[in-house]
């Protein structure tokens, strides 16, 4: 919808927001991506916070701790969609667990380098 895109574009116009991704409920394929996640390897920058329909998420280092596999791993758009994905329906899985018919409404996650904000089903 329209006021989706809207307010997407003003928190992605806030200082310090590097990318925003808009992903599928149901596969977390990314049907938009802008920022530094829309190419497949991109420079990081110092601050980091990152918007999408179901995400906002932001890198702002090259350490990838915690990552297996690949170094690119914190700069690809795709990696991100996958992690983001399965941390959601963490999430759902876990508000539904607590009390039935619940479901998370926003997540954010601060560690000391990124700052994740994720707003499902929106």
């Amino acid at each position: 919808p329209t006021f989706t895109l809207e307010n997407l574009a003003r928190l992605a116009a806030k200082p310090g927001v590097q990318s925003t991704l808009i992903l599928s409920a149901s596969d977390g394929s990314i049907i938009k991506s802008t920022g530094l996640l829309a190419s497949p390897a991109s420079p990081t920058s110092p601050e980091s916070s990152l918007v999408g329909n179901e995400l906002e998420k932001g890198s702002n280092s090259n350490n990838n701790e915690g990552y297996e596999g690949d170094e690119d791993h914190s700069k690809s758009a795709d990696h991100v969609a996958r992690v983001v994905f399965q941390f959601v329906a963490a999430a759902r899985d876990f508000a539904e667990g607590m009390e039935k018919g619940d479901d998370a409404r926003l997540l954010r996650m601060r560690t000391r380098k990124q700052e994740i904000v994720i707003v499902p089903g929106v």
